[in-house]
């Protein structure tokens, strides 16, 4: 795994050739850790559960659960920086910490998923709205530091979700062709909302995570997955019938 050098496989592929997936709800077991994370976070800031303030940004979080981390707390604390800042850097602190004690696990499937993925031809890239201290927590907690062929964060790519930066930037960096050879995966409309203003050809849904099927397929995916476990099929049924 690298954060920019391509991997070369020496397969050609057509169809999909470079597969965008989310990390928490649809690689890696959310288990309630960012709801979790933000509790103790937003309490460093004495907002406290059971508050209407508290709940009001609680609203906030699970209808923008995928996004930057940072532009959440921005949006949440009226763009006041440092008060953003410090709280996002509690939750990255609270969300490492539960990590650490053992709070994370793969996707059933999804190592077995990725792995078929790359030995296809296909390359690989993880991303997150984390920042790359708490993406590089989960990798070492799952071993995961070699699964993909890059990782991302929003600080990588310039935007975090929803706009497309982290698609485009993974295509840049893994030398696609085509946006629309392009996949992307992640169980929230925000992962949809990025795949789709990237041009991705596959924009699927999964249901591991945050979303339901109608806030899925209301966000515009193309495909709605019980679990990443059913991408590799899916890619592979769409090359089929090309």
């Amino acid at each position: 795994m690298t954060t920019g050098r391509t991997v070369t496989t020496g397969r050609t592929v057509t169809g999909t050739e470079i597969v965008v997936l989310d990390m928490a709800g649809t690689t890696v077991v959310d288990d309630g850790l960012v709801e979790d994370a933000f509790t103790a976070a937003i309490g460093d800031l004495g907002v406290r559960p059971g508050t209407e303030r508290f709940t009001a940004m609680f609203e906030y979080v699970r209808e923008t659960m995928g996004q930057s981390k940072i532009m959440v707390f921005r949006a949440l604390l009226n763009n006041a920086e440092d008060a953003a800042q410090q709280a996002n850097a509690a939750f990255e602190r609270y969300y490492a910490e539960f990590v650490h004690n053992g709070r994370c696990a793969p996707i059933p499937g999804a190592e077995e998923a990725i792995s078929g993925l790359r030995s296809s031809g296909r390359k690989v890239a993880l991303v997150t709205g984390f920042a790359r201290p708490t993406q590089d927590a989960i990798l070492a907690a799952l071993g995961w530091q070699d699964i993909a062929d890059l990782t991302l964060t929003p600080a990588d790519a310039g935007r975090g979700r929803p706009f497309p930066d982290l698609v485009l930037t993974a295509l840049l960096r893994l030398g696609g062709t085509d946006v629309r050879r392009v996949a992307v995966a992640g169980d929230t409309p925000s992962d949809i909302h990025t795949g789709l203003r990237a041009g991705a050809g596959v924009v699927a849904g999964v249901l591991t995570g945050a979303g339901t099927t109608d806030q899925l397929r209301s966000a515009g995916a193309t495909h709605v997955l019980s679990s990443v476990a059913d991408l590799p099929a899916l890619l592979d049924l769409e090359l089929a019938r090309d």
